[in-house]
């Protein structure tokens, strides 16, 4: 189960993509994952044949967790290690040692199969498993236990003993609603958030009074990105710094451009942000890495994180991965699938897992200039607010120009002022020359 962000610490396997027997590629999407943040394609990053699957559809397991065992192509023949000289036997002792009894195979059981094993006192080995191959799961142990149960009325085991998604748990527990009551129509019977729509609900309680404020209510997602803002805010040591940039020339070039492409191919402003982001972040690369383990890690690829609202409340920055070695007319069409996968839940594990500088754009929402907060382990965020007209002198004339505030939060374990300043400034440099993006 891969991390899909610096929050995630578990995640349910909703559907596989692949059987044992089957050939594989670095690449390709293999299982779907829902996360509490989204729903994730994982891809495979090594090439071979499935051989098994350890985890079924509609099983919760942690980070870390392994989910398949991948074996070599067929063809691929490994090396078989030199023959050793041969060696005269030494001679026969006298006495006759007992020979060893070989131990028994280990039985193919799920991790969460095994914990629950454990905690309710049943022998895994005396099970017969209904998973992949005869593996164990979770349900195989509950059913071991219901038939060791002696009355109907028994305390039920310790642990979980319901299916349920991530986001499914979540819901239930913002809107009060008692999952043990709820059908699950995922695989193998799992709560899904979506079950939790005919479930019942608790009684209303009355509206406080008009004096009173009543705190709002938080959306399923907003719990982990609290999670990680609080710790961002906690353990990273923020500097801000501020530019505004005049657009005049930059939208002039964009408005000549476009006239030139059909209007499915046209380019949105903000892709130009995004490119000129992307490189910039080549030449200054102390605001392009992650601080881990007490040290700044440069990245050697620009992966730029994208922050997008979801629908259903939240926010996600999957990456437009090496956005400063693609041309604008790819990076505007990836932009849009990018979008447009995000909201529909069909991201994919490297997009959220490989950001290595985030930008946030809120300009379409008003926003004048926005100061964000890193996400860890990167060490930088780059804000940028609406496009206003606004008085302008240069060259000692004054007029009336559109300018963007751009903004930079950025770690000073990893950077300082001189080096997030050159960074704008180089920004503000590429974006007065957009032919060359």
């Amino acid at each position: 189960m891969p991390t899909l962000g610096a929050d995630m610490t578990e995640g349910t396997v909703t559907r596989w993509l692949v059987k044992p027997g089957d050939q594989v590629k670095r690449g390709d999407i293999v299982v779907e994952v829902e996360t509490d943040k989204a729903d994730m394609e994982v891809e495979i990053f090594e090439s071979g044949v499935i051989s098994e699957l350890l985890v079924p559809e509609g099983e919760c397991v942690p980070v870390g967790t392994v989910l398949a065992i991948v074996g070599a192509s067929p063809g691929v023949v490994p090396q078989a290690p030199a023959p050793a000289p041969p060696v005269t036997p030494p001679p026969a002792p006298e006495r006759v040692e007992p020979r060893l009894v070989p131990p028994a195979p280990r039985q193919r059981a799920t991790p969460t199969a095994r914990v629950l094993a454990q905690q309710l006192g049943i022998d895994i080995a005396t099970l017969d498993g209904t998973g992949i191959e005869g593996t164990i799961t979770r349900q195989d142990v509950e059913h071991a236990a219901r038939r060791a149960t002696p009355t109907p009325a028994a305390v039920p085991p310790p642990g979980r003993t319901l299916l349920v998604s991530p986001r499914a748990r979540r819901m239930a527990r913002e809107l009060g609603i008692d999952l043990a009551t709820v059908a699950g129509t995922g695989p193998q019977g799992s709560i899904t958030a979506g079950d939790l729509g005919a479930a019942p609900r608790p009684p209303e309680v009355p509206a406080p009074p008009a004096t009173a404020i009543a705190p709002e209510k938080r959306g399923p997602r907003r719990g982990p990105i609290a999670a990680l803002m609080e710790r961002s805010n906690r353990d990273i040591p923020h500097y801000y710094l501020g530019l505004d940039i005049n657009l005049e020339h930059t939208l002039d070039w964009l408005r000549a451009e476009n006239k030139k492409r059909p209007v499915t191919e046209r380019l949105l402003y903000s892709v130009l942000l995004l490119k000129a982001t992307a490189l910039a972040a080549h030449e200054v690369p102390e605001v392009n890495g992650y601080f881990s383990d007490g040290e700044f890690r440069p990245s050697n690829e620009v992966n730029v994180g994208v922050a997008i609202s979801l629908r259903e409340g939240g926010l996600v920055a999957p990456a437009l991965l090496n956005a400063a070695e693609k041309p604008l007319s790819q990076l505007m069409a990836e932009l849009q699938d990018l979008v447009k996968r995000a909201r529909s839940g069909r991201l994919r594990a490297s997009e959220m897992s490989s950001s290595s500088i985030t930008v946030t754009n809120l300009g379409e929402l008003g926003v004048d200039f926005v100061y964000g907060v890193i996400y860890p382990p990167q060490v930088a965020l780059v804000g940028f607010g609406k496009i206003v007209e606004r008085p302008w002198a240069e060259n000692g004339m004054l007029g009336v120009k559109p300018v963007i505030t751009m903004t930079l939060a950025a770690d000073h374990r990893a950077s300082d002022g001189h080096r997030g300043g050159m960074f704008l400034t180089t920004i503000n440099r590429l974006l007065q020359e957009p032919e060359h993006l």
